[in-house]
C-alpha cells in the first residue's frame, strides 16, 4: 500500500515536469552581470517529426482565435444561377472545401470556414486570425478551383510514394471535364471483393473518348487527382473508364470528402462575391485576452481560498490538485492544438469549478465515514469509491451535453464544447488519480 502511491506520486511529478515544458511561454530574458551578458528568448518545444514520411513541424504556442488574436473576417455569397436547386447544397459544400484547403495552405491553422443559407443566399463565412492584409484574403478565397487528374512521371514508382506537382505530369484530363461525382454503396461482386463505400463520376459527353484513351494507358497504375496543385486521391486504374466510373477502397469519410472536392471542379459556382468584411484589430484582441486572464485568475484564486478555508489540509491537497489541472489543460491545449476563443476560456473556466466540485463530493464522503469511526486510511477509500459513482455521472452527463454542442453548434459554440469537454476529462483524472494519491501519501500512517 505505500510503494504503489509512491509509484503514481512519481508519475504524477513526470506528468506536471512535461506540461511544465510544453506551458512555457515565449519569453526575452535580456540581462548583463559584469562581464556576463545574457540575450535570449526563452520557449517551450517544438514538434520536429515524421509520420509515415510526411514531415510535421509546427510550434506549440496557443492559437487564438480571431476575438483574441485580430484578423479578417470576410462573409462571401455564392452564385448559384445555372445550378439545379438539387446540387446547390453540394456545390455550396465544394466551395467550402476549396476555400478552407487554401486557407489551410496559406498557414492559417486556426482559420474558420463555414457555410450558412440567409433566404436565397447561399454563403460562407471565413475567419482568419492574424491575417490582416484583406486583399490578400480576398484574392484567396475568390479564386475558381483548379481541379487536375496527373500520372506519374516515372511509369514505374514505388508503393506509397507520395505524388506530387513535382513527379506528376498532366493526362489533358480537368475539372472542367467532370460533370458529377457522388458517394454511393456498391455490393461485393466477387470472392476478393469485400464491397463497400465507392465515389462514382460521370465525365461530360464530350470528354470521354480522352479520358477513356488516358484510363487505357494507366491500367494498374495510379491516376493522381490534384486540387489546386495538392493531390488528394490516387486510386489505382483497374480498366478501362469511358464516361463513368467507379474509385473503390476508401472508406465512408473518405469517399464522402473525395467527391466534395471532385465536385468542387465539376460543380463550381459561378463567382463569389464578398457581401462584407470586417478587421478585428490585435489591440481589440489583446483587451480580450487580459480581461479574460483577469476573470479567470480571480475565479480561481476564489475558488482556491474557498477551498483552503473549509478544508484545512485537505484544502491544501485540492488546491494542489487543481494548480496541476490548470498545467494539464493548458499543455492539451498546446498539443491539440485547441484555437482558444472567449467562448473556449469560458468553457475552460466552467471546468475549474466542475474540477472543484469533485473534490468537494470526495471530502464530504470521507468526512461521513470519519464520523462513523472509520480509520482514516479507511475512509479515503471507501469515501473515493463511494463518491465515485456521482463524480462519473454528472460529468458523463456534462460531456454528453458537450458533445450535442460540437456536433449541432458552429464557430465559438464548437469552441466552448472541446474546451469544456476537454476540462472535464482532465478534472476527472486530476480528482480521482491526484488527489487520491496526494491523500494517501500524506496519510498513509
Amino acid at each position: 500500500m505505500v510503494k504503489r502511491p509512491r509509484i503514481i506520486l512519481l508519475l504524477i511529478i513526470v506528468l506536471t515536469l512535461a506540461a511544465l515544458i510544453v506551458d512555457l511561454p515565449k519569453a526575452p530574458i535580456k540581462f548583463s552581470i559584469g562581464p556576463l551578458k545574457v540575450n535570449t528568448i526563452v520557449a517551450g518545444p517544438r514538434l520536429n517529426l515524421k509520420l509515415l514520411g510526411v514531415p510535421l513541424k509546427r510550434d506549440l504556442d496557443v492559437k487564438l482565435g480571431l476575438d483574441l488574436k485580430g484578423g479578417t473576417n470576410l462573409t462571401l455569397r455564392a452564385d448559384m444561377s445555372g445550378i439545379a436547386d438539387s446540387e446547390k447544397d453540394k456545390a455550396l459544400e465544394a466551395a467550402k472545401e476549396v476555400i478552407e484547403r487554401r486557407v489551410n495552405a496559406l498557414g492559417v491553422t486556426e482559420s474558420i470556414v463555414q457555410t450558412s443559407k440567409v433566404g436565397g443566399d447561399y454563403r460562407i463565412i471565413v475567419e482568419l486570425p492574424g491575417v490582416t492584409n484583406v486583399e490578400e484574403a480576398k484574392k484567396l478565397v475568390g479564386q475558381t478551383a483548379k481541379l487536375e487528374f496527373r500520372q506519374f512521371i516515372e511509369p514505374e514508382v514505388a508503393a506509397g510514394t507520395i505524388p506530387t506537382i513535382a513527379n506528376t505530369k498532366p493526362t489533358g484530363i480537368s475539372g472542367k471535364d467532370l460533370k458529377k461525382a457522388t458517394t454511393d454503396f456498391q455490393a461485393s461482386q466477387t470472392s476478393e471483393d469485400s464491397g463497400g463505400p465507392v465515389v462514382r463520376f460521370e465525365l461530360r459527353s464530350a470528354s470521354a473518348d480522352k479520358f477513356r484513351a488516358v484510363t487505357k494507358s494507366l491500367i494498374g497504375k495510379p491516376l493522381v487527382v490534384f486540387l489546386d496543385n495538392q493531390a488528394v486521391s490516387a486510386p489505382i486504374v483497374q480498366s478501362e473508364i469511358g464516361q463513368e466510373g467507379v474509385i473503390t477502397g476508401v472508406s465512408s469519410d473518405e469517399a464522402k470528402r473525395l467527391a466534395i472536392q471532385l465536385s468542387a471542379g465539376a460543380l463550381p459556382v459561378k463567382k463569389i462575391d464578398i457581401i462584407s468584411e470586417k478587421t478585428i484589430g490585435p489591440t481589440l484582441g489583446k483587451t480580450s485576452i487580459d480581461r479574460s486572464l483577469l476573470a479567470g485568475a480571480i475565479g480561481i484564486l476564489i475558488v482556491a481560498s474557498f477551498m483552503l478555508a473549509y478544508y484545512k489540509l485537505l484544502g491544501v491537497l485540492a488546491d494542489i490538485a487543481l494548480l496541476l489541472y490548470i498545467l494539464f489543460v493548458l499543455a492539451t491545449f498546446k498539443l491539440v492544438p485547441i484555437t482558444l476563443t472567449l467562448a473556449g476560456i469560458a468553457g475552460f473556466i466552467l471546468s475549474v469549478g466542475m474540477a472543484v466540485d469533485a473534490n468537494i463530493l470526495i471530502f464530504e464522503r470521507m468526512r461521513e465515514e470519519l464520523r462513523e469511526g472509520r480509520a482514516r486510511a479507511q475512509a479515503i477509500e471507501i469515501g473515493f469509491s463511494r463518491a465515485w459513482s456521482s463524480i462519473r455521472d454528472s460529468n458523463v452527463s456534462s460531456l454528453i451535453t458537450a458533445t450535442i454542442l460540437f456536433w449541432f453548434g458552429t464557430g465559438a459554440v464548437k469552441g466552448f464544447a472541446v474546451a469544456l469537454a476537454i476540462g472535464i476529462l482532465i478534472s476527472m483524472f486530476t480528482a480521482i488519480t491526484i488527489t487520491r494519491n496526494l491523500l494517501r501519501v500524506v496519510y498513509r500512517s
